[in-house]
């Protein structure tokens, strides 16, 4: 089964009486349904409702949770949950040597010893993430391999920061996003894109029968952008794009284009959305 090693994350353990209760009424996860041994995904959004950072979430004893997210913007993270804190019986720290390994396969990663195990639950096939245990063996190629065929999208990778909404990136479909949790900043606006089924931008796997551009490359049709090229690995790749646009394109026989290559995009296997029989409302500029 293959490893890898990510060297570029880091841990954020938030612990004390108030823990829980601080973080429930911040992040888009909900904390009630999160079980010992179990990682969901998750953000803290602006007031708008756009993915201002976007973590994995674990239990790390009863009264402490594990942040775990890009260690680019980790100081910043801490920063922005500190404002949030208040009078909040709660102490919020990064972890110096953070070693975080995934796993993925069939076979079972809990037999690392000393080593605190967590499904994603993303997909059918479980990826495990252990902290504070070094891979014996890292296969990082292998590993973005995986995640892009599973249409898993990151930020920095798949977009950026403060320009994404939760659906965009699908964390209402991977339990990044409690709907029946109570407020929590940027709610309104979540809640109600989900039950006006309003979300357009989403992610889908590209393909070409060429090695796909670099990321961030447009995806046009007829000359109109459609959407933007994420993570590739040479004709895979992920991207977030229109899926009213798309369904257009597809209907009419129009070619998706990616620079000089033609691209098919397909939604996730494991996702619920589908492309639009319908024409959305009025079109966004």
């Amino acid at each position: 089964m293959p490893f890898a090693q990510l060297k570029d994350r880091a841990l954020i353990s938030v612990s004390g009486p108030d823990a829980e209760h601080f973080l429930q009424n911040i992040l888009t996860t909900d904390l009630d349904v999160l079980a010992p041994g179990e990682a969901k995904p998750g953000a803290l959004l602006t007031p708008q409702g756009k993915i201002l950072f976007d973590f994995l979430i674990s239990r790390d004893g009863e009264t402490a949770s594990r942040l775990e997210c890009r260690a680019d913007i980790s100081e910043d993270f801490v920063r922005r949950l500190t404002l949030y804190k208040l009078r909040a019986k709660v102490e919020i720290a990064k972890s110096d040597q953070a070693f975080v390994t995934v796993a993925w396969g069939h076979e079972s990663a809990s037999s690392q010893s000393d080593s605190t195990v967590a499904d994603t639950r993303f997909r059918n096939d479980a990826v495990e993430r252990s902290y504070g245990e070094t891979a014996e063996r890292s296969d990082l190629a292998a590993w973005q391999a995986f995640r892009i065929a599973s249409g898993i999208a990151e930020s920095g990778s798949d977009y950026q920061l403060g320009d994404a909404f939760p659906h965009d990136v699908l964390l209402d479909e991977t339990g990044g996003v409690g709907f029946k949790k109570g407020c929590y900043v940027g709610q309104e606006v979540v809640s109600r894109m989900q039950h006006r089924g309003t979300a357009r931008r989403r992610v889908l796997i590209a393909s070409a029968d060429r090695p796909l551009p670099a990321p961030g490359t447009e995806l046009t049709v007829a000359g109109r952008p459609v959407g933007t090229l994420g993570s590739t690995v040479d004709t895979t790749g992920l991207a977030i794009a229109r899926i009213d646009r798309v369904k257009a394109a597809l209907d009419a026989g129009q070619p998706i284009m990616a620079g000089d290559a033609t691209v098919s995009l397909a939604i996730p296997v494991w996702a619920k959305f589908a492309f639009p029989q319908e024409a959305f409302g009025a079109e966004e500029a």
